[in-house]
């Protein structure tokens, strides 16, 4: 799992780092794994003004690991393309199993 690198667990949250794209035609979270920054790589269709790609980012990553849009927090990166975010109550295994999953489907390899 060479995404392992960009999923943490501390003092009972987990957290994800994130490098953002905004501006896409399409929405794809997550869209790949970057092994020399140790990021996932996300695709929003919202432009970075104003805080609405921030915002589409929390409510996506909600959307993957089905949770509610309040557990999960932006922690750092507000202003830049290289995030870390907070994920409340949802265990490291079962995020790292979602992410498997999804960058599989994303690489095309089931």
């Amino acid at each position: 799992m060479p995404f392992s690198d960009a999923v943490s667990f501390r003092n009972g949250f987990v957290f994800l780092d994130i490098e953002v794209t905004p501006g896409s035609k399409i929405v794809q979270v997550p869209s790949g794994y970057n092994e020399w920054r140790k990021r996932i790589e996300v695709k929003l269709s919202e432009n970075a003004q104003k805080g609405k790609a921030n915002e589409q980012l929390l409510l996506e990553i909600a959307n993957l690991f089905d949770i509610s849009r309040t557990q999960v927090v932006l922690e750092n990166g507000a202003t830049n393309s290289k995030k870390t975010i907070r994920l409340e109550g949802i265990s490291d295994e079962v995020v790292c199993q979602i992410l498997e999953k999804s960058l599989k489907t994303v690489s095309g390899k089931n």
